[in-house]
């Protein structure tokens, strides 16, 4: 080590007297020599091995049941790998003896060897052995509770979370929540403020469940951590932001789609996930019956028009689309999409992310995607008359264009476009078929169980006594552990298909009233949305509630 300025080490003093931390780590703190640099002098002084970077670890993680991980943390120690009878430990400081000799009285070890290695490679060593032992996030917070008093309020004061000495438990807690929330299938994590808590919870087929509760005083720390993560503004808590998080579990790539708006309680958090290494679902996955998958295949076949998926957020419109486009996507066709996000990529297709800062935007990118010479184009969503002009003008020209709206029915995307500005002559030619879906919870198959149903609930989804046959019974889940006790493990789409007939279309150019379209279309065989729910209940598929609850108009 270089000699130093007197005037530098007596900086490096104060700050030792204001954290109350040794001159060794305030020397550090200061940044007048580098943590590698005083490991690598303390070996020499001490006669110790120096591992100035930690691998693999080579030790049973269930060592934590006897070490607690804010012991660990406290004295900066953790178990690396076991040699024969002898356990091998790093440690940042060899003058900490005493809580070595605790260290090989927890274990009952004959022996351990110590090695030195710098405090951030010793956290980081502590939290991939939480990580092997596979702590939930209420494990998490049980643990950062058993901390000091002091480091609780440390939090309250310090907003920059990568600044903190002790910010181990709060990156783990975020970490654990991302990797608990993957592993239940949730496609959202909320992080909700409010006066004396904050509320974790989870979305899971499409219905939120609360996951954990922490102490208002951790709020800052965790949404600083994750805007650390997705590189937003810490100091802006004023204006919502938006911003991207991409994290590696095991086998999937995950994105995390992050947004933040200010409340009168803090900062609301919701981070949607999106596994990009998911396997796409085919067009018989979705939960077409028979005779509508046969429509599906003959319209996404058509060489031009417009196909219209709707929906309210989240009813599944992109998984949908993207089975239709995977269908048709082969090499002599050019596949153009616009989306806002791109949730899945697709190979052999190219995908255009809509960007608004760079002006970018559904229109400005569907006019270019039709100077591309592209034989099918996606248009993630019609949300204005500019891009719905472009579209039909696209389609009239001998393009086949899919796209979404969000509406409550397939009549009512009609009367939408109508709305919007869309003459009904366009609509007319335009449009090829409008088909309207909603997600149903399936039933856990672990803990389904039939009952029979009160008369009615039947007739609320179309059903009676006599349909059910001779046994008259109906199918619903009890609750267990492999669907966190609600009865409901998965989902599946029901559909209502509204194909543009001769007599549809001269009902359009006539009004724009979607109860008059929807009853010619009944007229013609339409099975309606709540139809077809109707038939998945009979199926033992999902519930008379689960229907009532996605089709309620």
């Amino acid at each position: 080590m270089q000699a130093v300025d007197t005037s530098l080490l007596e900086r490096a003093r104060e700050i030792g007297l204001e954290r109350g931390i040794p001159l060794r780590e305030a020397l550090v703190a200061a940044g007048m020599v580098g943590d590698h640099d005083m490991i690598s002098a303390l070996g020499r002084q001490w006669d110790l091995p120096v591992m100035q970077t930690i691998g693999d670890l080579e030790v049973d993680p269930s060592v934590l049941d006897k070490l607690p991980v804010s012991y660990l943390r406290k004295y900066v120690m953790v178990p690396i790998k076991q040699q024969g009878d002898a356990m091998v430990v790093a440690v940042n400081d060899p003058g900490e003896q005493e809580a070595f000799f605790d260290i090989i009285r927890s274990l009952h070890l004959r022996e351990m060897r110590r090695v030195l290695a710098p405090k951030q490679e010793i956290l980081g060593a502590i939290n991939r052995l939480v990580e092997m032992k596979d702590e939930s996030a209420k494990d998490i917070m049980e643990d950062i509770e058993e901390e000091e008093d002091e480091f609780l309020r440390d939090l309250e004061s310090i907003q920059d979370i990568t600044a903190m000495e002790t910010e181990a438990p709060i990156i783990r807690l975020v970490n654990r929540l991302m990797v608990q929330a993957f592993r239940e299938r949730a496609s959202d994590i909320h992080v909700e403020p409010y006066q004396s808590d904050v509320k974790i919870r989870f979305r899971v087929d499409g219905i939120l469940h609360d996951v954990l509760s922490l102490p208002k005083r951790l709020h800052p720390a965790v949404v600083s951590r994750i805007k650390v993560m997705a590189t937003l503004n810490i100091a802006e808590k004023r204006l919502p932001q938006d911003g991207r998080i991409g994290i590696k579990l095991g086998d999937h790539s995950v994105d995390l789609r992050i947004s933040t708006v200010p409340t009168v309680n803090g900062e609301r958090v919701v981070m949607r996930i999106l596994d990009k290494s998911s396997v796409l679902l085919g067009l018989e996955e979705l939960g077409f019956y028979p005779d509508d998958h046969a429509t599906i295949e003959r319209l996404v076949r058509q060489e031009h028009g417009i196909i219209l998926v709707t929906g309210p957020t989240g009813s599944g419109k992109t998984t949908s689309l993207y089975s239709m486009l995977s269908r048709i996507n082969s090499p002599d066709k050019n596949i153009l999409t616009i989306e806002d996000p791109i949730e899945y990529q697709l190979k052999g297709i190219g995908q255009i992310p809509v960007n608004v800062k760079v002006g970018l935007s559904f229109a400005s990118g569907l006019r270019s995607i039709v100077r591309q010479d592209p034989d099918v184009i996606l248009v993630g969503e019609i949300r204005d008359l500019e891009t719905a002009e472009i579209a039909i003008q696209a389609a009239l020209t001998g393009h086949l264009v899919f796209s979404t709206l969000h509406t409550n029915d397939s009549s009512s995307a009609v009367t939408r476009l109508i709305d919007m500005g869309i003459e009904p002559f366009l609509v007319t030619s335009s449009v090829n078929a409008i088909v309207a879906q909603r997600l149903t919870r399936k039933i856990c198959p672990v803990c389904r169980q039939q009952y029979f149903p009160e008369s009615e609930s039947l007739l609320e989804v179309g059903l009676s006594q006599e349909m059910l046959g001779r046994d008259g019974y109906l199918w619903r889940g009890a609750g267990c552990k492999e669907c966190i006790g609600t009865g409901y493990k998965g989902r599946t789409g029901i559909y209502e298909i509204l194909l543009m007939s001769d007599t549809i279309k001269s009902t359009i150019l006539k009004t724009s009233d979607s109860n008059i379209i929807k009853k010619q279309a009944i007229a013609e065989g339409l099975h309606t949305l709540r139809e077809d729910g109707a038939r998945k209940v009979e199926e033992g598929l999902t519930t008379i509630e689960e229907v009532l609850r996605v089709t309620q108009q």
